[in-house]
């Protein structure tokens, strides 16, 4: 009787294993972006799984690998941001892949960089018209960074922290970015956080 339930816990024990395990599924995908040559471009890919997926990226099928890409991965290992600076053109214009695998699958999501000439950027490209200073503040205190940008449509704003996209719903309230109504452009953003234990720099 103890011999003919060993294999049956072990079955057992095998089928919740495979249970719990889940093949990746994206929670943020890179989005198409239009550069200018000798700015920046950093796409972003994040997937959850059990075990948790592996990202990997590709530029025409291969790997990417060059002084100017740098991936550079979250803290939590959900994901990666794709940072090429500075950007080349035609050389960098291309389809990239983000690849998401673990032991259960994978996925991937394609996304497309195309880089301008200074004489091709349109009327209404955006334009950053107030970056962020650097500051330095003490410990505690509450410290805030403006960046105005304008283009037509409004441009979108994104802030960035080490070259990784800043969470403002997940920080416990130290960091919210607020839309400026001063005169700036309609385009105006602040950031603000309470400086624990680092000086705030842009």
């Amino acid at each position: 009787m103890v011999r003919a339930a060993r294999p049956l816990l072990l079955l057992l024990a095998f089928l919740l294993r495979a249970d719990a395990e889940t093949p990746p599924r994206f929670t943020r995908t890179p989005v198409d972006q239009t550069g200018v040559s000798g700015g920046v471009a950093s796409f972003i890919c994040q997937a959850s799984g059990d075990p948790r997926p592996k990202i990997v990226w590709n530029k025409k099928g291969k790997k990417v690998s060059n002084q100017r890409f740098e991936v550079i991965e979250f803290d939590d290992g959900s994901g990666s941001v794709l940072r090429i600076q500075p950007l080349r053109t035609p050389r960098d214009e291309a389809i990239y892949e983000c690849v998401a695998s673990n032991n259960v699958g994978e996925i991937s999501v394609s996304t497309k960089l195309t880089v301008l000439r200074e004489d091709q950027i349109p009327r209404g490209f955006p334009t950053i018209d107030m970056g962020p200073q650097l500051k330095v503040v003490e410990r505690t205190r509450t410290a805030t960074m403006l960046c105005a940008a304008s283009g037509t449509p409004d441009p979108e704003i994104t802030w960035f922290k080490d070259f990784l996209p800043v969470d403002t719903s997940n920080n416990n309230g130290r960091i919210k970015q607020l839309r400026s109504g001063i005169d700036f452009s309609p385009s105006s953003l602040s950031l603000l956080f309470n400086v624990l234990s680092m000086s705030v720099m842009s």
